[in-house]
């Protein structure tokens, strides 16, 4: 039987209670294979208490496991740049996970802000460039203080981080409706975006099977409200990615049902799943956070490992259990608990 190494960081907040109900169902789906988990407390508790989000040799310990399941981290008091830039992005860059993938769609039993549209109209994803791009730390911040302030801050796009991240997208494309738009604004950034639209060209005449389009971010986000129909994969740089997934999830559902991959294509590293909320520290521990964006994520983890049947059966799990409508958080309109809605998702594996 493969045994599969996976680390386990649930995080702050919301993090705790969802990660526990996704690793229950992720081990009621084993079939075959096994789960050998290890949990990490890294968190901003961690970092209230000794100074670092995770130890100096947190990437090596993390570097052997075949992949990272984390919960969402923040917590207030500890600003929003330490919790990132002390756990998520030096894992992401470490790692070379440099896609993030987010899959978006309407999943049954629940209702889209955007009147009158339905599932089938309402499912797209993301691929967003998660290594470079907008969120560098190249700048800094001068005359603090003074009439004078100023800050820099720098973006970073190189021709091997933007033709990597722009194949995946087509290459993933492929394997759907095939349909691809970037995000761009080189019509407002005069260097970064026209070196995007540059390569995002070149590469679409690879692809003569994928019907590529370039739109402007703003445009591309009325779309997203006025025709989701329109849209597939889109593929942006971290920035935009980061600011259009959010707004996808939001028509599609809301964050609590939208899970994402940290993704190391060539499999040289561990890859990290994780779901697009956050740690909502006003709820924490209450047991009526909904689990499901961290099942999914769970479900991407499996569908990277190989184990595609077992993660179809967990998206299975949930559709069926929103689509019955007995047994939900309340968020979704139930009065369900987070672990009965997790317990309800894993009795339907069985």
């Amino acid at each position: 039987m493969t045994v599969y190494r996976i680390a386990s960081i649930p995080g702050d907040g919301i993090g705790v209670d969802v990660t526990l109900e996704a690793r229950k169902v992720l081990d009621r789906a084993s079939s075959g294979f096994s789960l050998e988990w290890t949990e990490f407390d890294w968190s901003c508790e961690r970092y209230l208490s000794t100074g670092s989000m995770m130890p100096e040799d947190g990437l090596d310990a993390l570097s052997s496991f075949d992949g990272i399941l984390l919960g969402a981290v923040g917590f207030p008091g500890v600003p929003d740049h330490i919790s990132l830039w002390g756990l998520l992005i030096p894992v992401r860059r470490a790692f070379s996970q440099y896609v993030n993938l987010r899959p978006v769609r309407l999943l049954p039993g629940t209702s889209s802000v955007l009147a009158g549209r339905s599932a089938p109209e309402l499912e797209m994803v993301i691929v967003r460039e998660n290594s470079e791009g907008e969120y560098s730390t190249l700048g800094g911040r001068h005359g603090a203080g003074s009439p004078g302030e100023f800050v820099l801050q720098e973006s970073v796009f190189t021709r091997v981080g933007v033709e990597r991240i722009i194949r995946y997208a087509f290459e993933l494309a492929r394997t759907r409706a095939g349909r691809l738009c970037s995000a761009t604004k080189s019509n407002g950034l005069i260097h970064s975006m026209p070196f995007w639209d540059e390569i995002f060209a070149a590469i679409a005449v690879e692809y003569p099977d994928v019907v590529a389009e370039q739109c402007h971010i703003d445009a591309l986000a009325a779309r997203m409200v006025q025709a989701p129909d329109r849209l597939d994969v889109i593929v942006a740089s971290n920035l935009f990615g980061d600011i259009l997934s959010d707004l996808a999830a939001a028509v599609t559902g809301g964050l609590g049902m939208a899970p994402s991959g940290n993704i190391n294509p060539p499999g040289t590293h561990p890859s990290m799943f994780e779901a697009v909320h956050g740690s909502a520290p006003d709820i924490a521990g209450q047991g009526i956070a909904n689990p499901v964006a961290q099942i999914l994520a769970g479900a991407m983890l499996l569908a990277h490992l190989g184990e595609t049947a077992a993660a179809a059966s967990v998206e299975a799990a949930v559709s069926k259990v929103l689509s019955d409508g007995a047994v939900l958080t309340p968020d979704l309109g139930g009065s369900a608990s987070t672990a009965e809605l997790g317990s309800a998702i894993a009795d339907c594996l069985t």
